[in-house]
């Protein structure tokens, strides 16, 4: 169902990126899965750097929203099995590596939450923080970080 809506729409999930610090990916507990903050990872390689609204335009935000939540759909992959498993999208939270006076995180984190609207469907509605940041880890234009409920 999910799995297959992921293939409809040409989405491969990369595969979960390699913690950076001393934490794991992804907790399951119970029957919720808490992601770390992922950052948007591309085959290894850091692909937005920078402060949106400064270095980076909104749209490139955006993507890197994007991508993040891909990298978090992977994190809970691998403690889920099946993307199949998922019940709902619970919580969203996306923090954006801000230029002085940016203020459009809700439309940057959009990028993720438009995402898991296409694939999840109303199982992809979900609450969420899109919060400005001085700095993010690695020079990262965002972070995404979701709870997600299972079968």
């Amino acid at each position: 169902m999910f799995e297959d809506k992921l293939k409809e729409k040409g989405i491969d999930l990369p595969p979960v990126a390699r913690p950076v610090a001393a934490y794991v990916p992804a907790v399951l507990v119970d029957k919720y899965v808490y992601t770390s903050g992922q950052i948007p990872f591309v085959e290894g390689e850091l692909k937005y750097k920078g402060r949106v609204g400064g270095d980076l335009s909104d749209k490139e935000g955006y993507a890197a929203a994007r991508i993040c939540a891909l990298n978090c759909l992977s994190a809970v992959r691998s403690v889920a099995g099946s993307l199949d498993n998922i019940e709902r999208i619970v919580k969203v939270t996306g923090f954006v590596n801000s230029a002085q006076g940016f203020s459009g995180q809700p439309g940057v984190i959009n990028g993720a939450s438009e995402l898991l609207g296409q694939v999840f469907g109303e199982a992809g509605r979900h609450a969420r923080s899109a919060v400005g940041v001085s700095e993010l880890p690695l020079n990262a234009a965002v972070e995404v970080e979701m709870v997600v409920k299972l079968r």
